[in-house]
């Protein structure tokens, strides 16, 4: 690499790719850049300037080279110096920079550790520097001692790292498989199973050579579908261990991946004893030829199957090194007994095996044997449902994914060449059985056609043998009767029983390693919090003995049920339920349309992976209609089992994708839709600051919300902006998610502004979308408006305003005892830090008493100094905090069974309505969606509406008739008559003492002096504005009379809110109205509709 005007060049301390970085330090002016461009290659992006004080800037090209790079730090994480001799830090000023390209910037280059998990096997996460670092102002004369931003900087890694570093280490001994061995030769030997041997000659027999080729063609199609999603979903991102769960459960989520992957494991696990059963039957009937029998037959079986599994234990056990090395061995056996067999199509045939129908290839035993001749009760379905679970096993290399070196690479490779190999050996196998054996032989050498005899057309008969016999009585040799045709064709008999021995104990093998290693991984996932004990690894491998164990004991049970012919089919469900949802999720994955889904194997269709989903879920019930059903019902059970757990995961799921593609869909076509007063439904902005501080609030409004509109949390930060940004940011996700905790159906919106009346303003003009927009404003009411601040009052007064300046309506809600219980929570969270804080020490000091001999004073102290309690100042103050936290948590008792007032199920009694104004119909609707709550069922509505005293009957009469139009229940309605009068002088006078101290009483001072005062204290009340509205304000205080009289004691006040004419009512004296008006009640909803119909007696 040539560059000009530098002297220095720096390597990375981690190599990259296949390219190559130019870095040219070029003066500013016009000579150097000259000369700079006469001598280097045009680069092939667009040139990108880095500006500093040095007057020196870095012009970047990026060029295919050799295998070389740059970076400005060496290997030792030490900053270099340029010609310029810029310094990390400026000895003049002491100033600290972070450098990256030799400049004075935090702003780092792209690397793979930035995009790592935390807790990577494959290397460190290192944290980039954050928008906040890059973004604010560099901070100046900081500690010349590089800090951990530093070190992330300079690509070192992040403090905690040295952990990391002695994972990796310990990952060094760890056996890793390649494509061929981990993949192609686990696939090749699950799939070429013992069906190949005994069972493909009778396939051919019964449908023909014609139909056997289609079973095994429409058989490959599904697992080549299954494999070409799976490289698509393998290719998608780094797979762990798990196999088929793994790939499943990220794909679709741990719904679907915790159902399938139990299934899955259980399957692999009882497939072993199937596996074994097998191997166990054909040694058993070479014990019946040497007339060498142990027991009986079924007692055979069993003993030989169950040392047959204690040894496959033992490889397992042993390591997967070793039981790599015995797949090896046995897929060379399995070779050669293919082999084997075709040689022997082309020995000539002797008398004795022509006489059991082989006669080598002949044309016309082809042109035969071509179509179908099916027996009685077979069929095409029937037979294919025989032959299918011979083309599975294509998931036993991505079973053990995590012992894979590259899986992404390694298991579309192998899996897809394996069912190309395997596919290619069933067909020849079948072609070529169907053109050398007959259908039907005696075995009788004397059976041969005598000159003159008649020759009943078939292809034997030609070849000079009377096989006529057959047609008639059972015939113990050809293709439709003797499952040893294989051995009799093949050069060598035993080899092909060695071949079986070879295809059974290698699936078997296959299976045992599988099932452990599925089933670990979906334990480590805690899914299920009951099998978390079987998450446990051992050794470098990190091996699931404990898995091992239960699949040996699974399988054990069975090889001694002996009863496999039953749940076979079931077995070949659970796989082809597997098959099934890899595809589907293929498609789904795809159909979600997420950006996150680009998988490198880009040989795959949506629409061809739901086709091949369709396809496993029919051939499901071709093999099996009851074996269907039952998987269908125990994934429905497991499915449903773990939605109600809700495992705390985050997978990323196409689930995810497709419900946020679909809540926006939805949320598009909601806009094309106009609003109608029969679809209203409160929407509701609730000013509850953090959710958890004022949860009565919450609660009254997710009442009348919940599961029927949107309810929104909104929470104003104040103050100086960077804070207020900073503070907001960091509780966000936190506040949500006590929102789902709590399993209140809301959101949580924050802003930050520079006042609290800005801050809702935004809120109520921003929040929502589309036609999912608040249309109701719920806040608390403001119980110490007499102390508080009056900037305070005039924010709260003026977001009432506002939220009618936009047609929102509002809803104050009161309670005695008031909302805020951030005091409260304080003291709880005070209380649960010194207890832990007391845990601790006790834990402490206890094992140090146990370590007294060997630890000493020295060990208790340098425990001490971990928890930060070595110092008695700090127990002094806790103990103190203690006693001070116990006085205010008794003292807000009320406060703490007041906020949880609305949770609980209300008491028998009533919701009086007082539906003194028509603002649309909200004061009415609010308490209706209440009592169809089921905590609020048990009380009634009583309405109370105003009217005239002498016509209290028809009123009656009437708004009776207005409420059965409505369709709205109640229990009773009572017109109020004497609303207007005036409050006797008692209640009048506690409203005068309210307001007296904010008063301006301009009219007992000259004009002067009134004039002054009413500029000074603009806020007051005057006595003509006091006179003018003198009669609202007898209204107020005549109501809380009449509610003191007559709703005392019901569970919940619902009134129509007074509005406060803009301009005309000061602030203080609105607060003094609805102090006055909701003073000594049970709670109370204040509410003022927008003026619009929410309410519609016409269908």
């Amino acid at each position: 690499m040539s560059l000009n005007n530098s002297s220095n060049i720096f390597l990375d301390s981690v190599p990259s790719n296949t390219n190559r970085f130019q870095v040219n330090v070029i003066n500013e002016n016009h000579e150097s850049s000259a000369v700079a461009n006469d001598n280097t290659d045009p680069p092939h992006y667009e040139e990108t300037s880095f500006g500093d004080e040095a007057q020196k800037r870095l012009r970047i090209s990026f060029r295919p080279g050799n295998q070389e790079c740059y970076d400005n730090f060496l290997q030792s994480g030490e900053t270099a110096k340029t010609d310029a001799s810029f310094h990390a830090y400026d000895s003049h000023t002491n100033t600290y920079y972070l450098q990256t390209f030799g400049h004075n910037t935090m702003d780092a280059v792209p690397k793979i550790e930035y995009y790592r998990n935390t807790g990577s096997i494959s290397g460190p996460k290192v944290n980039r520097p954050s928008l906040l670092e890059i973004h604010e102002q560099l901070a100046k004369n900081v500690a010349i001692t590089p800090s951990s931003a530093d070190r992330v900087a300079n690509g070192d890694g992040i403090p905690g790292d040295e952990q990391a570093e002695n994972k990796e280490d310990d990952q060094a001994g760890v056996v890793k498989f390649g494509w061929v061995k981990g993949v192609l030769v686990r696939c090749m030997l699950n799939i070429w199973g013992v069906m190949l041997f005994i069972r493909l000659s009778w396939i051919v027999g019964e449908a023909g050579i014609g139909l056997g080729v289609i079973i095994i063609g429409l058989s490959v199609v599904v697992t080549t579908l299954t494999g070409i999603s799976m490289s698509a979903i393998c290719t998608n991102g780094v797979v762990r261990g798990g196999g088929a769960y793994y790939l499943i459960s990220r794909s679709l989520g741990p719904e679907f991946g915790g159902s399938i992957g139990l299934i899955f494991a259980f399957a692999n696990a009882v497939a072993v004893a199937m596996y074994v059963v097998g191997f166990a039957e054909t040694v058993v009937d070479l014990l019946k030829e040497s007339d060498s029998m142990m027991v009986d037959p079924s007692n055979d079986i069993r003993i030989i199957g169950s040392i047959t599994v204690v040894i496959l234990l033992g490889i397992s056990v042993a390591g997967m090194e070793w039981e790599a090395k015995a797949q090896v061995i046995l897929l060379v056996i399995l070779l050669i007994a293919i082999v084997n067999f075709f040689i022997g199509t082309v020995i000539p045939s002797n008398n004795e095996k022509k006489s059991r129908g082989f006669f080598n290839y002949q044309a016309s035993i082809f042109a035969e044997n071509f179509g179908p001749r099916f027996t009685k009760g077979e069929g095409f379905f029937s037979v294919f449902a025989i032959f299918f679970p011979a083309a599975t096993g294509i998931l036993a290399g991505a079973n053990i994914s995590g012992d894979l070196e590259d899986p992404q690479d390694a298991i579309p490779r192998g899996t897809m060449l394996a069912i190309f190999i395997t596919t290619i050996a069933y067909l020849g196998v079948a072609i070529c059985v169907g053109a050398c054996v007959v259908r039907d032989a005696t075995g009788n050498m004397n059976d041969t056609i005598i000159s003159g005899m008649n020759c009943n057309g078939s292809a034997a008969c030609g070849l000079g043998y009377d096989f006529s016999r057959c047609r008639h009585e059972p015939c113990q040799y050809g293709l439709m009767n003797n499952f040893q045709v294989m051995s009799m064709v093949s050069g060598f008999g035993p080899l092909i029983t060695a071949g079986i021995f070879s295809a059974t104990l290698s699936s078997a093998l296959a299976s045992l390693v599988s099932a452990p290693k599925v089933f670990q991984a979906l334990c480590k996932d805690n899914i299920y919090k009951a099998l978390q004990f079987f998450a446990k690894g051992y050794g470098k491998n990190n091996e699931p003995l404990r898995g091992y164990i239960l699949t040996f004991v699974i399988a054990m049970a069975f090889i001694l049920i002996a009863e496999l012919n039953t749940i076979a089919p079931i077995i070949s469900n659970f796989f082809l339920a597997s098959y099934a949802l890899i595809n589907f999720s293929c498609f789904h994955a795809s159909y979600a349309k997420s950006p996150g889904w680009r998988p490198a194997y880009g040989i795959y269709n949506m629409w061809v992976s739901l086709f091949g989903a369709v396809l496993c879920c029919a051939v499901m019930f071709v093999i099996n209609w009851w074996a269907a059903v039952i998987t269908y019902v125990i994934e429905f059970f497991l499915y449903v089992y773990v939605t109600y757990k809700k495992p705390d995961v985050n997978w990323g799921s196409s689930t995810q994708a497709l419900s946020y593609v679909s809540a926006l869909d939805n949320a598009l076509e909601l806009t094309t839709v106009e609003d109608h007063v029969k679809n209203f439904r409160p929407q509701c902005i609730v000013l509850t600051g953090g959710p958890m501080t004022r949860p009565a609030l919450l609660d009254i409004t997710h009442a009348f919300t919940k599961n029927s509109g949107l309810c929104i949390c909104c929470e104003v930060f104040v103050g100086p902006r960077k804070l207020c940004v900073k503070e907001m940011n960091s509780g966000m996700a936190k506040k949500q998610a006590w929102l789902i905790k709590n399993k209140i159906k809301a959101f949580y919106a924050a802003v930050a502004a520079d006042c609290f009346r800005d801050g809702v303003r935004s809120l109520l003009q921003a929040s929502g979308l589309g036609r999912m927009k608040p249309n109701t404003l719920v806040i608390g009411y403001k119980k110490n408006w007499r102390k508080a601040p009056l900037t305070e009052i005039e924010n709260y007064v003026g977001i009432i305003h506002d939220a009618f300046d936009f047609e929102i309506g509002v809803v104050i809600v009161r309670i005695n005892q008031g909302f805020d219980i951030s005091q409260v929570l304080q003291v709880q969270e005070e209380l649960e830090r010194l207890e832990q804080e007391r845990l601790a020490l006790e834990a402490t000091i206890k094992d140090n008493e146990c370590e007294e001999e060997s630890g000493g004073i020295r060990g208790l102290f340098k425990k001490a100094g971990k928890l930060n309690i070595t110092k008695t100042t700090p127990k002094k103050d806790g103990s103190i905090n203690t006693i001070q936290s116990m006085h205010v948590g008794e003292f807000n008792q009320k406060l703490v069974e007041a906020s949880t007032q609305f949770k609980k199920k209300q008491e028998k009694g009533t919701i009086d309505v007082w539906w003194l104004f028509d603002d649309g119909g909200l004061t009415l609707l609010i308490p209706y969606i209440l009592t169809l709550r089921k905590k609020w069922k048990d009380c009634k509505l009583r309405i109370y509406v105003g009217g005239k005293i002498n016509r209290i009957e028809e009123e009656k009469i009437a708004m009776a008739s207005l409420l059965s139009k409505f369709r709205i229940k109640f229990a009773d309605i009572h017109i109020i008559g004497d609303i207007n009068i005036k409050p006797n002088k008692e209640s009048w006078k506690v409203f005068e003492e309210m307001i007296e101290p904010y008063r301006l009483h301009e009219s007992c001072k000259d004009l002067t002096t009134a004039e002054k005062l009413k500029r000074e204290t603009p806020w007051k009340i005057t006595d003509a504005e006091l006179e003018a509205v003198k009669e609202k304000s007898y209204r107020q205080v005549r109501l809380n009379e009449l509610l003191q009289e007559r709703s005392r004691a019901a569970n919940l006040i619902v009134l129509s809110l007074p509005v406060a004419r803009k301009g005309s009512i000061s602030d203080l004296l609105y607060m003094a109205w609805l102090e006055i008006l909701t003073k000594n009640l049970p709670p109370v909803l204040l509410v003022r509709g927008n003026h619009k119909n929410v309410l519609t007696f016409y269908s």
